[in-house]
């Protein structure tokens, strides 16, 4: 007969001699041309520095610094993502515990007439029956069940906590982008207003020098066409402009009506006045919360492997029970007999098809992963490399644009001048300012899709978080 004497130091030299199967983990190789400089980042208006963490601040503007603030403070999505991020950490808490040893306590009380063999002498036919103890076990991870199980929780949390960071990038991204078109809707409608007058100022001339029978009904149909039409575009702006109020609330927390007014008031487009710190691409792929989230997930999908290889060999755990039996309170916890058992239960699936189907859904699992990581990086490349082309072509439009305007301008001035001296009439004078608007107005459409390029060049960068 094997003692429990002889047994535990088997058990205990077999736990010493564990070992922990699976494959190890080893992060994938990226691709080699990405730890160079962008491809797109030869603008002036980018520089190779590292980007700045709370890059927003780059707009100076204290009023968006207090809005981002809020929403990192009080934005729902972020909210749900850290709730997502707890879940994981318990989930990981729970994987730790299982190196600990399980306890539960249990009692129980029945009354009956029990056998002549098992009545003490005088004691009466029928009595109670009191049960108490305390039961205790603890698994040897023989196999690195549970080290896989804590690694793959690790992974799981790491993930979480990066995609955390995804959602603040995104909330940033998209609470600069609000603020951005709430301030470059004042200023095209401040453009939009500007433009309907003077072609108010034109229709009624043109109107005066049809009545005096120096113009035609053409020539006030034409003025009224243009007035109207562009009066139409202002509605559609005040629109947009009041829709980038309200999401300026909700992704602060707030209901519209609680937005403060200062966050409303500001009249021209953010702009950034420094070269955009872009960094490399190494750099990138190690802040981009979406690289980092997928490479976690794919760590604890490989760990995962190795829990459900574990599942191929037995599972032994060592275990107690502590007790006794009476026909009193006082005979349980005091003066009644005492039992105890200890020794080790082994348990092994003997259905081992269905374990190796588990292992092959798990490798499964991790080939995916890895796809998902190598998709992933890609698109972070595709995407950064595309916004910094797209702001690099923007900024050359703009460019165009201003010659534009100043063009428009310098005639606008000219023909001011010629219409006091007498040269030309105000019909012409009318047109040149309302072409100098125009032009206005299409570099202030600019501006925004500027500041739209800018915002999505630091989302594509991935949002200064590491």
């Amino acid at each position: 007969m094997v003692s429990f004497r002889t047994l535990f130091p088997a058990v205990s030299a077999l736990a010493l001699a564990a070992c922990t199967v699976g494959p190890n983990y080893a992060p994938p190789a990226t691709p080699s041309a990405a730890a160079g400089q962008f491809l797109s980042a030869n603008s002036p208006a980018l520089s190779t520095a590292p980007i700045d963490q709370t890059w927003w601040r780059l707009y100076q503007d204290p009023v968006l610094d207090g809005l981002i603030a809020d929403a990192l403070k009080s934005n729902t999505d972020i909210r749900v993502a850290v709730a997502h991020l707890e879940k994981a950490r318990a989930g990981l808490r729970g994987a730790r515990a299982d190196r600990l040893p399980n306890a539960s306590v249990d009692g129980g009380a029945t009354y009956g007439r029990l056998p002549i063999s098992q009545r003490a002498p005088g004691a009466p036919v029928e009595d109670w029956s009191i049960d108490g103890g305390l039961n205790v076990s603890y698994e040897v991870d023989l196999f690195g069940r549970v080290t896989r199980e804590i690694e793959a929780a690790k992974g799981d949390v790491a993930a979480a906590a990066a995609d955390a960071d995804a959602v603040r990038v995104a909330v940033v991204a998209d609470t600069t982008s609000a603020y951005a078109d709430t301030a470059s809707g004042a200023a095209r409608l401040a453009v939009a207003h500007h433009i309907v007058d003077l072609l108010d100022k034109s229709l009624a001339l043109t109107q005066r020098r049809h009545d005096a029978g120096l113009a035609t009904q053409l020539d006030v149909s034409r003025i009224a066409t243009l007035r109207d039409q562009r009066a139409a575009d202002i509605p559609e702006i005040e629109a947009e402009r009041q829709a980038a109020i309200f999401r300026l609330a909700t992704l602060t927390g707030r209901a519209p009506a609680d937005l403060p007014a200062i966050a409303t008031q500001r009249s021209v487009g953010l702009e950034v006045t420094q070269p955009i710190p872009v960094g490399d691409g190494q750099a990138l792929l190690s802040r981009r919360p979406d690289v980092r989230a997928a490479e976690r997930r794919l760590a604890a999908d490989t760990a995962r492997i190795g829990v459900a290889t574990a599942d191929l060999y037995p599972r032994i755990s060592l275990g107690g029970s502590f007790g006794s039996t009476g026909p009193n309170i006082g005979d349980v916890f005091g003066a009644g007999p005492l039992r105890w058992l200890v020794g080790p239960l082994i348990s092994w699936n003997i259905n081992q098809s269905a374990t190796r189907a588990k292992i092959a859904a798990a490798r499964a699992d991790s080939q995916a992963s890895l796809a998902t990581f190598d998709g992933t990086v890609l698109r972070a490349l595709e995407e950064t490399e595309t916004a910094l082309s797209s702001y690099g072509r923007a900024l050359d439009r703009r460019t165009a644009l201003r010659s534009a305007r100043d063009e428009a301008e310098r005639a606008a001035t000219i023909t001011r001048a010629q219409q006091r001296e007498g040269t030309v009439d105000s019909l012409a004078w009318l047109d040149a300012e309302r072409t100098a608007a125009e032009s206005e107005a299409a570099l202030a459409d600019q501006d925004a899709r500027i500041a739209d390029a800018q915002i999505a060049v630091f989302r594509a960068l991935g949002g200064g978080w590491s």
